[in-house]
């Protein structure tokens, strides 16, 4: 089982961070510390697997990374995952955002979080492996972005004809009163006509 799913760059900043076991915010910044600095001080001809920090489980657990340029990729396991598959998970990851980022970057990791997360659902849910083939991921993803510009354009759409029937039914609110009969209208007319006269024929 993968218990988290760590990245983070030369110096230990966390980009994505991805717990499938319930830790607390506190014990998860020590992971990741402690994660990094076991990671960050291997030589790079050593292999890509080591046991895991006391933190993430000790000796039960294994840490397995790959370094891209500035970035740590690190899969936190137990030992019922082979090694070299998860060498070869983190691969298909890896080249999945390079796909959908064209090159990916550290910064495509810091302004895209949500499509990085959404990417790492299609191939983890709950600390299983769901999915391993990155074309069927880069499908999934783009009809997800194809979902949400749909919905944005509608939104936009129903907030602009909301703006654009407004001012109209402001004026007529105010214009627009109780209907009244022409005859009340006449009546009304024909009192004040005979008030008139009364008020005229006192004074004389």
């Amino acid at each position: 089982m993968i218990k988290a799913i760590l990245i983070f760059n030369n110096h230990g900043k966390p980009r994505l961070s991805k717990f499938y076991e319930r830790y607390c915010e506190d014990m998860q910044q020590q992971i990741i510390r402690e994660t990094f600095h076991l990671v960050s001080k291997r030589d790079e001809n050593v292999c890509n697997f080591l046991e895991g920090g006391m933190l993430i489980g000790g000796a039960d657990n294994k840490l397995i990374y790959r370094h891209y340029a500035t970035l740590y990729f690190v899969f936190c396991v137990d030992s019922s995952e082979s090694e070299l598959g998860i060498l070869d998970l983190i691969q298909v990851f890896v080249e999945t955002l390079d796909k959908c980022f064209e090159n990916v970057c550290e910064l495509d990791l810091i302004f895209h979080v949500d499509k990085v997360h959404n990417i790492l659902a299609e191939m983890v849910m709950g600390g299983m492996v769901l999915e391993t083939n990155m074309n069927e991921i880069v499908t999934q993803i783009d009809a997800q972005s194809k979902m949400e510009k749909s919905e944005t354009a509608s939104t936009a759409a129903r907030a602009h004809r909301g703006i654009r029937a407004g001012p109209a039914q402001r004026r007529v609110g105010p214009v627009c009163g109780p209907r009244v009969s022409p005859y009340l209208l006449f009546q009304g007319q024909h009192r004040t006509w005979h008030w008139n006269r009364w008020l005229l024929h006192r004074r004389r």
